[in-house]
């Protein structure tokens, strides 16, 4: 199980499981958790994190942050909402357009979260199982070995 916090939901915390339900329960729920240390052990040592700036273009929020494990940036994540929308598949077209604005090339295919979820409305766990999904990628390619150079 991971524990989560986003800044855009500051009272929550998220609870996810690896491939499972996402629960979402009051800030308080660290302390929970501290009580249960004997079922649940904290990995400190995999703290990883996103932190970056927030940005407001017309009906475009845009979250660019620099993803650290430890003391050490690891990568760089770039959030995207469209506002008015909740169905992500009504607005996915609109959303890479403007991604590619940007980002050109390297505007990323449909998030594997909506293959279930064709004409669901999105919620605050769907963003929260992206960011697992991208900080599962970066502690992965932490764990490839690197080749000596001579």
């Amino acid at each position: 199980m991971y524990v989560m916090h986003n800044s855009e939901y500051p009272l929550s915390c998220f609870a996810l499981f690896e491939n499972g339900p996402c629960l979402i329960a009051d800030a308080n729920f660290d302390v929970l958790m501290v009580k249960l240390k004997g079922f649940f052990q904290n990995a400190k040592a995999n703290k990883i994190e996103s932190r970056g700036t927030r940005y407001q273009y017309c009906d475009f929020l845009v979250k660019v942050g620099t993803v650290t494990m430890g003391p050490s940036a690891r990568g760089i994540s770039v959030e995207v909402e469209y506002c008015p929308c909740v169905i992500p598949n009504d607005c996915w077209n609109l959303l890479m357009e403007f991604m590619q604005s940007f980002m050109g090339n390297h505007t990323p295919g449909i998030p594997s979260i909506f293959g279930n979820k064709h004409d669901s409305i999105y919620s605050p766990g769907d963003t929260m199982a992206q960011y697992m999904e991208l900080f599962n990628k970066i502690r992965k390619q932490q764990q490839v070995p690197v080749a000596g150079i001579r």
